[in-house]
This record gives C-alpha cells, structure tokens and sequence, in this order.
C-alpha cells in the first residue's frame, strides 16, 4: 500500500483532506493517525484570518456547501504551538498553505520549509471562497509555473498543488505546476455552488456562494483527476466524495497514486480509516498484492494503455483480471 510522493513514502494512499481535520491534532483521540498516509492541516496564512461571516455551512442533496474563508490561526501561531502538536503525533504531516501572490507564499515556505514534524506542503491555488489569492486568481498556468519554481527552490520536501475544478482545463494546470517543479497535484478542491433559502430570500451561506464537497461532486472529481492523470507523469491525489473504499479504488484505477477523505470525517471521525481498511480487504479478497498494480487499470496510467487501448486492446495485468473476475461475482466497480 505504499506511496512515494517526490521525496516523501506514505505508508499508505490515504490522506485527509485539508480544511476538514483541523490541523490533525484536534482527531488525534479518535483516529489512530500513524495508520494513515499522511495528514493535511487547513490551510495557514501569513496573518491570522477570521474567516468568512457565518453562515458558513449548508447540507445540500449529497453533499454540502462550505464558506469558511481560510479560518486559521496564521504563520507565527502554526509555527510556535501548532507544530509542536504535530510532531508529537508521529504522523506524515503535510502543511497546506495558502497565499494571496507568490512573494507571499514564497514567505510562507521561507518559514515552515526546514521545520521538523513538516513532511510536505500541499499549495492551496484553488479555494473559491475568498476574494483575494483564491481560485481563479490562480488558474492561470503561466503563474502556476513560475511560482512553483519559486518555491521549489525553497524545499526539500514533497510540493503537491491543490487544483481548483471550475477551470477550462485541469491538466493544462496540472502541467505547468509539473514543469515548475511539483512533486503531485491534488484534483481536485471543491466545486462553487449556491443554495437559497427561500422563505428569507438570501443564500444559505453569509458569503453568496461557497464550495460544493460530498458525494455529490464525485462524478465529476473522479473525471477530472482522470484527466489530469493521463496528462502528467507526477503523480495525481484524487479527492472530491470519497466516503468508501470503493469510491477510494475509483480514483485509483483511473490513475491516482493517492486520494483525501474529506467531507466524510464531518459525518463520521473516523472515515479516513475505514477507506483504508475497506480498500485493503477489497484488494485482498481478489489477491491483489500491490496497489501499484491496480493503479490505472482503467487506462489512465498503465504502461503502455494508450498504445493498447489505440489498438483496440483492454489495460494488461494482473489486477485488470482480477477486478473483471470481481465483476464476474456480481460485484461492481
């Protein structure tokens, strides 16, 4: 079940998703998190933010609306009483971090990139709910290039780009973070979205619109990070509506090294878990070994599945059989 990210192994693919764990600490008593790959913390800022006014959370049908707004105890704080936390959790912590330019997340990676209890960073180009440095800010890929370079110089340790979805292009992003130096990218963050209440006549949120996560988005996640998968060699964390481990092997076979619970953990705590246990007993029961050998198995990332799907063929290997044998019993994938 390993997984290397750039200079970073996992013991495992499972991550939690950023903005929705705290910054790990606060689960410590309910998940065991040296079973996990890796944590990710909510994003930090060089200044502390209040976040967006409430409110900030709306159930929608499958899923639910967020406006948190980067809520966050900013750069000194993280780095004086946060980490001190993290290191004691014996756990891949990965720090998400966010900026309104690259001179500012530049700063950030000057601070935190050569601090212990720090394996990675995950750049957060993608929240939808601030108006400054947010999404479409950053979905540019000219800009993704040359900031990744710019922070690459400034770490030794993993770099993943989180993605926004409501772009023309995912990959295209994808690839211009690939050439400035990431180590993956993350497809894909949330999508925007809007719900009204109709007996006030306004949003259900303070802010007019927020971020879309849950079940509901996983069709389209899992077609984005498929995508962006086929388009760059690094590797690709799949997230959006993962709450099993099937939904888990999804993003996997169409070319994900990784995935992030996300959502799920609001309703239950200990979800990132059970996806990993889920995962391996569904892996097991067909005698799959490796997770390396059923990645991509529905043509994304295989070696040589674009030439064999060109020619009419169906993926090679092992893990291929094994899911059709699955099928065969009935299950479905």
């Amino acid at each position: 079940m390993r997984v290397r990210i750039g200079p970073l192994e996992l013991r495992n693919p499972i991550l939690t998703a950023s903005g929705t764990f705290g910054y790990g600490d606060e689960y410590a008593h309910v998940v065991d998190l040296r079973r996990l790959g890796g944590v990710i913390t909510k994003t930090v800022t060089l200044e502390p933010r209040a976040g967006n006014p409430p409110n900030r959370v709306a159930e929608t049908a499958g899923g639910m609306l967020n406006s948190i707004g980067l809520e966050n105890v900013g750069l000194e704080r993280f780095r004086t009483e946060k980490l001190a936390k993290l290191r004691a959790l014996e756990a891949h912590v990965i720090a998400s971090v966010g900026g309104e330019t690259p001179d500012e997340l530049e700063r950030l990676l000057e601070a935190l990139g050569d601090q212990d209890g720090i394996a990675g960073f995950e750049i957060n180009f993608s929240c939808p709910n601030v108006a400054a440095g947010g999404a479409r800010y950053w979905a540019v890929p000219s800009r993704l290039e040359d900031t990744m370079r710019r922070l690459r110089r400034l770490t030794r340790r993993a770099l993943i780009a989180k993605l926004s979805p409501d772009v023309t292009s995912v990959p295209d992003l994808a690839i211009a973070c690939e050439q400035g130096g990431a180590d993956a990218v993350t497809a894909v963050n949330t999508f925007v979205g809007l719900a009204f209440d109709l007996e006030h006549l306004r949003s259900k949120l303070g802010r007019f619109t927020g971020g879309v996560s849950g079940p509901a988005i996983k069709p389209m996640a899992l077609a984005r990070c498929h995508e962006t998968a086929a388009a760059v060699s690094i590797p690709v964390i799949g997230s959006g509506g993962i709450v099993s481990g099937k939904d888990a092997l999804e993003f996997i076979a169409a070319g994900a090294a990784a995935v992030q619970v996300g959502t799920a953990s609001f309703i239950h705590p200990r979800a990132s878990l059970d996806v990993l246990e889920q995962m391996e007993a569904w892996l097991g029961a067909r005698g799959i070994a490796r997770l390396e050998d059923f990645r991509g198995v529905l043509g994304a990332r295989r070696p040589g599945a674009q030439h064999a799907q060109a020619n009419g063929e169906a993926p090679a290997g092992a893990a291929t059989e094994a899911a059709a044998a699955g099928r065969g019993k009935g299950e479905t994938t």
